[in-house]
């Protein structure tokens, strides 16, 4: 597992899509923190906090995961290696799990240099050091568990084609839909009294419940359930090739 991990990290990085995702990630956080007036600038609205970088992550990441992750099966099927790639001494389950970390580490590559931005609010505060460095080291795990959701929901749309563009568009749909269709369907009058049981399946409301810097033990195993959900969907996939 190890080694096809190290395999795909390094495919991601002798590549430019590695350098790319980072590249762009924090270039349009950048932007909406520096650049564009509105409430999202820093400058603009007054306060020495990196909100923005946590209301703005997910629809950055809804774009980019499914960009990183369409390769990791598709490009497999596409060229016909997939089943000398279930050959080698490794089960179905650490494949897998080499990929969805692959991706995963990726996406952690990306947010490391966002401290940067967390260094220069910092100073910037008055007096300087005037931030809720706790509330941000919450919200930076939550955007984390977000974007491990989104790869593993990007995993799992790549193993069911062998084109990088279908798996792209359907992980972008999937990504969308499980961050804001179930609050969306929560406000039709069909589901009556349950609109609080819906709203709890979808990915924003327990994001936003760490994004505010509040790490509750409700909201963790939610990630992790979301998780271990698409990476089952995936491993159901892929066996359906022994069928």
């Amino acid at each position: 597992m190890i080694a096809l991990l190290k395999k795909e990290i390094n495919g991601f990085l002798s590549s430019l899509i590695g350098y790319i995702v980072i590249f762009v990630f924090l270039i349009a956080m950048g932007m909406f923190m520096w650049i564009f007036p509105g409430d999202t600038n820093i400058l603009d609205n007054g306060y020495a906090n990196i909100d923005t970088l946590f209301v703005m992550g997910p629809w950055v990441f809804m774009f980019l995961v499914p960009a990183v992750t369409m390769r990791l099966f598709a490009e497999e099927k596409r060229l016909g290696t997939i089943e000398l790639l279930f050959t080698q001494p490794i089960s179905d389950t650490g494949i897998i799990l080499a990929k969805y970390f692959a991706g995963l580490l990726l996406i952690v590559f990306s947010l490391v240099p966002t401290l940067v931005y967390f260094g220069t609010v910092y100073l910037m505060g008055n007096p300087a050091g005037n931030l809720d460095i706790g509330g941000m080291w919450g919200s930076y795990v939550g955007l984390l568990f977000l974007g491990a959701g989104f790869v593993a929901i990007g995993v799992f749309c790549s193993s069911i084609t062998d084109n990088q563009i279908i798996s792209f568009v359907v992980a972008i749909f999937l990504c969308f839909f499980c961050y804001t269709g179930f609050d969306s369907i929560s406000g039709l009058s069909l589901f009556g009294g349950f609109d609080a049981v819906i709203v709890n399946l979808g990915i924003q409301e327990h994001y936003l419940s760490m994004s505010r810097g509040v790490l509750d033990t409700r909201d963790i195993l939610y990630f992790l359930s979301l998780i271990t959900v698409f990476l089952l969907f995936t491993k159901t996939v892929l066996d359906s090739r022994k069928w």
